[in-house]
């Protein structure tokens, strides 16, 4: 990956904007540069376009949509920043996380009503971190299915989209302004494609090893369950243009993936009154602090595992996610009318499992924080039957990347733009501070809708200015 000078060089072929990169955030940068006139071209890795969208669950936290107005949800752009603020510890800038908040809702409605995309509002269940219901997604909460119908969005649009197309170089003037790419066919050949506006939206780093290790050594030995095509390539060509990176110890971590399926088992569970426990039978956090940074925490244990305890009633909402239903069919969930047949069925000492439900029993009593500062209503409390997995701790993807403007334009160290290259989603600096603490559930799907419809309007406006 490097970037190269332009001069001297000729294309052999020419597109006005050009996106690298096809999962969530370069297919709604394509349909925003298409819609504002310009002509696209998308550029994917993959034989078949899925990023680290299709992994996800799908939801994109959005403020002031109409699909809230419609549940009578009173949520506003300033009450979403907030959140996201405070998910941080005030660690994220106040403006992106303000301009993020308020083009969401605009976003959404737009993405359903010019390009058909379907969403429902997820009612069931506060996400933690969230203070409204504000998650948008496909009825089936899969990112593969969000992924499938922006896919057809932009293949009704009419925007080409080339796969197996890897992006090996940029061509640049001295200035930085980005004249072109070459990028390899699955059969080694090497093809060049001049462009007036560049949008990178090709997520960030998980699949290096080394980047990983060398910006979030604490994640670096767990699993990762990104996208393995995530190796980093924006902030490389970023750097050799001379842009700005920051927060590139964020991370979006999760503490409940099903081992060894590698499947994500809902946090909606955790919200209902579920918990956490090594395998020694003993709790070793507050729960409620989030997924993200559960991902160290679980990896931190011994064997790198834990179980996820919950009941029948926490189930309800996660049989809603079809990660979820395929974890059923494969055997992984663990039922249980006693605590004494939970014991037996995961392994764990009994005399540590009931000893734990005794302390939540008494701090739930109490009114009062139990020893990880969580607290527990009368109506959190686990009943039989119970339902176990064990699950290990995991990387997903990262959130530090290229500092972008409020129009998603790169930015040099100093602070001003580079002429023509846009980016979003992982590829650019996210909403979530500088650690795994700020992930609030959604953020990465969020910076990618959002910022991608930045990235492509921009793109647009700087292809038509010549």
């Amino acid at each position: 990956m490097a970037v190269l000078s332009a001069e001297r060089v000729e294309f052999d072929a020419e597109m006005p904007v050009v996106v690298v990169g096809a999962g969530a955030c370069g297919l709604v940068a394509a349909l925003a540069a298409h819609d504002a006139g310009a002509e696209v071209m998308i550029l994917e890795r993959d034989a078949n376009p899925q990023g680290s969208t299709s992994l996800s669950a799908g939801l994109i936290p959005a403020a002031g949509s109409r699909l809230q107005a419609q549940a009578g949800i009173d949520d506003s752009p300033e009450v979403f920043a907030a959140d996201i603020i405070a998910k941080t510890h005030d660690r994220t800038p106040p403006d992106m996380a303000m301009l993020a908040a308020r083009t969401s809702g605009p976003m959404i409605d737009w993405l359903a009503e010019t390009h058909g995309i379907e969403f429902e509002l997820v009612t069931g269940f506060l996400y933690p971190g969230h203070s409204r219901m504000r998650m948008h997604g496909p009825k089936s909460r899969t990112g593969a299915d969000l992924e499938q119908a922006l896919l057809s969005a932009v293949s009704a649009a009419g925007i080409d989209l080339i796969t197996g197309a890897s992006v090996e170089d940029l061509y640049a003037d001295a200035d930085g302004r980005v004249r072109g790419l070459r990028f390899r066919r699955p059969d080694g050949a090497l093809e060049t494609l001049g462009c007036k506006a560049l949008v990178l939206a090709c997520c960030g780093f998980a699949g290096d090893a080394d980047m990983v290790r060398r910006h979030i050594p604490e994640i670096a030995d767990a699993e990762c369950c990104g996208h393995m095509s995530n190796t980093g390539d924006a902030v490389k060509w970023g750097l050799g243009l001379g842009a700005s990176v920051a927060d590139m110890g964020a991370y979006q971590g999760h503490g409940s993936v099903a081992h060894p399926h590698s499947l994500p088992l809902t946090w909606a569970v955790v919200t209902q009154g579920g918990i956490l426990v090594n395998t020694d039978g003993r709790r070793f956090s507050n729960e409620m602090r989030g997924y993200s940074e559960h991902g160290a925490e679980v990896a931190a244990q011994p064997g790198h595992v834990a179980w996820d305890i919950y009941d029948a009633r926490c189930e309800t909402a996660a049989l809603e996610f079809h990660d979820y239903r395929e974890i059923r069919k494969l055997g992984a969930v663990k039922s249980a009318d006693t605590l004494e047949e939970l014991a037996a069925a995961t392994g764990l000492p009994l005399a540590a499992l009931k000893a734990e439900f005794d302390a939540i029993a008494a701090a739930a009593a109490s009114g009062t924080p139990d020893r990880f500062g969580r607290r527990f209503s009368d109506s959190d409390m686990l009943k039989a039957p119970y339902r176990a997995v064990k699950v290990n701790g995991a990387l997903f993807h990262t959130q530090g990347g290229l500092v972008i403007d409020h129009q998603a334009r790169v930015l040099r160290e100093d602070g001003t733009p580079l002429p023509n290259l846009m980016a979003g989603g992982g590829a650019a600096r996210g909403l979530s501070g500088d650690s795994n603490y700020g992930y609030l559930s959604g953020n990465g799907l969020l910076s990618a809708t959002a910022f991608g419809r930045l990235a492509g309007i921009s793109a647009a406006r700087i292809a038509a200015a010549g």
